[in-house]
């Protein structure tokens, strides 16, 4: 199995909406206890002046703005914890925004010299590479925590692998009558009877910044990958998002669905148990590091490094996991309604992690990209 770099992935807050982090309470069906947080206290690896960072937060006024594509469940314990960290911090704004439109949305604003986001996050793989190809868009910033983070939690210069979250495969359990492992199952599947799956399996619309990254990663790290999707694909219908397909699957209106983030994926299969299932593809599982930066001119950009550091930390990553994405820290333990990377790869093994680079893919190579894979999905 061919190799990538890592990268990114998500959906967030509703527009505008405040998420006041008392309110916070972190319930996302998970078994797990609450994490128990050191208020007020860093790591004795952090620098001597620390102190400093926080002493200056404490005067920009508690408040913390975020461009983002994460879901607000996945957030909650993030901020709870943050909070508890940190009790000055009163209040975070977590916008609801489509992956590419958390950059348009930010260089929109700082045209107009009122740019109020303090940090971006997003799993905008190519988004987040044209974005950062100028310099000054991200605030150069070194976190204490990367010597103690796996290589790849350095997605470019000072944009860090919030989560490292796994797209894999959903099938409806009480329909499909079979339990495929991986996309060249589902394509043994769709061969031996065409009219079942005929308008009933669903992928991603590559013409999306996430759809195209998922499913490009997938076929440049599995060199079989075309002979699978040339069965399956004249039998798919494209759809823009993680939750439409998860939602579509469960209520039987595709058999199967394939590259749905397992942030949307995991709390759907714990709801709709027996019926919803998600599993990591044994010929390539995608698992993308979902990007987090601060901007240039952060009108709090003491609090968001505080912010930065403590969810790359070993209490941020805990409740990273808590929140239904899937943590990489070493120390993060998996625990029960908790996903960590080496959960995938026990599962699949690392030769089948597929990682994808946060580089820009050029306009022609996404063209002929599209272009064939949009030739063949079903008309």
């Amino acid at each position: 199995m061919k190799k990538f770099a890592i990268t990114a992935v998500a959906s967030v807050a509703l527009v505008g909406l405040a998420l006041s982090l008392s309110a916070c309470s972190g319930d996302t069906g998970t078994k797990a206890p609450e994490n128990k947080i050191s208020e007020g206290e860093w790591p004795s690896y952090y620098p001597a002046d620390y102190s400093k960072i926080v002493d200056a937060a404490k005067k920009e006024g508690g408040d913390l703005t975020i461009y983002s594509n994460t879901d607000q469940e996945n957030w909650a314990p993030i901020f709870r914890d943050f909070q508890k960290k940190y009790p000055f911090v009163k209040k975070i704004s977590a916008n609801n925004l489509d992956s590419d439109e958390v950059f348009q949305k930010q260089l929109s604003e700082t045209s107009t010299g009122n740019a109020p986001a303090d940090l971006l996050v997003t799993n905008a793989v190519q988004a987040w590479a044209k974005y950062d190809s100028e310099p000054g868009r991200v605030m150069s910033y070194t976190s204490p925590e990367l010597a103690k983070l796996p290589d790849y939690a350095q997605l470019m210069p000072s944009v860090y692998a919030m989560s490292t979250d796994p797209v894999g495969m959903s099938y409806n359990a009480s329909l499909l009558g079979s339990e495929p492992k991986s996309i060249a199952d589902l394509a043994k599947l769709v061969a031996a009877d065409p009219a079942k799956f005929t308008g009933k399996i669903t992928t991603r619309d590559v013409s999306g910044s996430f759809g195209f990254t998922v499913s490009h990663g997938y076929v440049q790290g599995n060199p079989d990958a075309w002979s699978s999707l040339e069965k399956i694909l004249p039998s798919a219908r494209p759809e823009s998002s993680s939750g439409t397909q998860v939602d579509k699957v469960t209520s039987g209106e595709y058999l199967a669905g394939f590259f749905i983030s397992s942030a949307v994926a995991f709390p759907q299969e714990e709801k709709a148990s027996g019926i919803f299932r998600f599993v990591y593809p044994s010929d390539g599982t995608v698992v993308l590091g979902r990007g987090l930066g601060i901007t240039p001119k952060a009108p709090n950009a003491n609090t968001a490094k505080l912010f930065l550091d403590f969810v790359l930390s070993e209490e941020g990553q805990n409740a990273v996991a808590e929140g239904g994405l899937t943590s990489y820290r070493d120390s993060v333990k998996q625990v029960a309604g908790r996903h960590t990377y080496q959960e995938i790869v026990d599962q699949v093994g690392e030769d089948a992690v597929i990682r994808v680079p946060y580089t820009v893919t050029t306009d022609a190579q996404v063209k002929t990209f599209t272009d064939k894979w949009n030739g063949l999905l079903g008309k």
